[in-house]
């Protein structure tokens, strides 16, 4: 425990109370010890930022991580961070910005979708849920970039796995299995994360294209093709209102699709995409590095449904799949779009009053 921890943190815990915020990891383990002693069930929380995904979870007690917070190890030339499971996922991007870097995989910003407003949550909620934005097909999801962790197990116990580097090693990948777990498996204290310098640029190239089939069969030409995408999308017509911006010359249906890297790269990608797609002058537009980042933080966060009032379903179907289960929920109404996740799309369904029983 560090000297902070030491001077911070408190010598007794008052059990009697529903809410539990402890600031050091001695203090996650007396509570845990406690709440297992007396079967107590105990709702894990960070900064509630996923708490309406999912079923609503029912428990007498609730360890709120929110306190339990900081950066513990920061190497950049090493590419790795290592931080407490509380710390709020904002304050890691501020940091990696100094150094012009990013997390390897691309996280999301529900709160948005929930309070119309940015929350990021904490760092031990993305790794726990396992979320990621559009570049997931390239780089991977979170669990792909955890090194290592340390976490308390419903006994009280502690639990490390890995470390600071990425190395091959025998036995089970502890890692790959809490990420996605929703913390039923291990409460997370501290991670190991790898990080990435940021690309030079991103560019994206929009296709003016309000129909659902051609917009499939240019997402899976370009994501097969050479010029290595890193994002690919379809908004139908009700959308285009969401994207205002300079160089998004057409309103309606589009399909996008994110090239990034050396500018000079960038650029002859871009073309080449653009003529293996037959693509003419009027049917595209190119979206510079400020918008791009602009557009692809909007799709990753959902913003196109902010602040919805009704249910939000994630269906992920097969490639060959997407386009007749598209037709068949014509008869529903509902609002969508596609995020293209590289073998299968991951389709976001907004499911309004439902006027036809079939």
């Amino acid at each position: 425990m560090s000297m902070e921890e030491k001077q911070n943190s408190q010598t007794s815990l008052d059990f009697n109370q529903n809410i539990y915020k402890p600031i050091s990891r001695e203090e996650i383990v007396d509570i845990v010890k406690n709440c297992y002693k007396k079967n107590i069930p105990l709702e894990i929380n960070g900064l509630k930022s996923k708490n309406k995904i999912g079923r609503n979870f029912q428990s007498e007690k609730t360890l709120d991580l929110s306190d339990y917070k900081g950066i513990i190890d920061y190497k950049p030339e090493e590419l790795y961070i290592k931080v407490k499971a509380g710390t709020p996922l904002k304050e890691i991007i501020e940091e990696l910005d100094k150094n012009n870097q990013q997390l390897a995989f691309e996280p999301n910003d529900f709160g948005y979708l929930f309070s119309g407003e940015s929350n990021s949550g904490s760092i031990g909620g993305v790794v726990s849920c396992n979320f990621a934005g559009s570049r997931r097909f390239k780089v991977g999801s979170v669990r792909d970039h955890i090194l290592g962790f340390q976490g308390i197990n419903g006994k009280g116990e502690t639990i490390k796995s890995g470390g600071t580097v990425v190395k091959n090693v025998t036995g089970y990948d502890l890692s790959k299995l809490i990420s996605g777990s929703f913390g039923t498996l291990t409460i997370l204290t501290e991670l190991s994360i790898k990080v990435l310098p940021k690309p030079e640029t991103s560019k994206t190239l929009v296709i003016k294209n309000p129909h659902i089939k051609k917009a499939l069969d240019f997402l899976g030409k370009a994501l097969s093709s050479s010029t290595d995408p890193s994002g690919g999308v379809f908004y139908p017509d009700y959308f285009g209102k969401n994207f205002v911006l300079n160089d998004l010359t057409h309103d309606g249906g589009l399909t996008a699709i994110r090239i990034e890297g050396p500018i000079n790269s960038v650029d002859q990608r871009l073309n080449r995409l653009s003529k293996e797609l037959s693509l003419l002058d009027q049917e595209l537009s190119i979206l510079d590095n400020a918008q791009s980042n602009i557009f692809w933080s909007r799709t990753k966060n959902l913003e196109v449904f902010k602040s919805l009032k009704s249910n939000l379903l994630r269906v992920v179907l097969p490639i060959s799949e997407t386009l007749q289960v598209i037709q068949k929920l014509k008869d529903f109404e509902i609002k969508y779009f596609i995020d293209w996740g590289g073998q299968s799309n991951l389709g976001l369904i907004r499911s309004i009053e439902y006027k036809n029983s079939k």
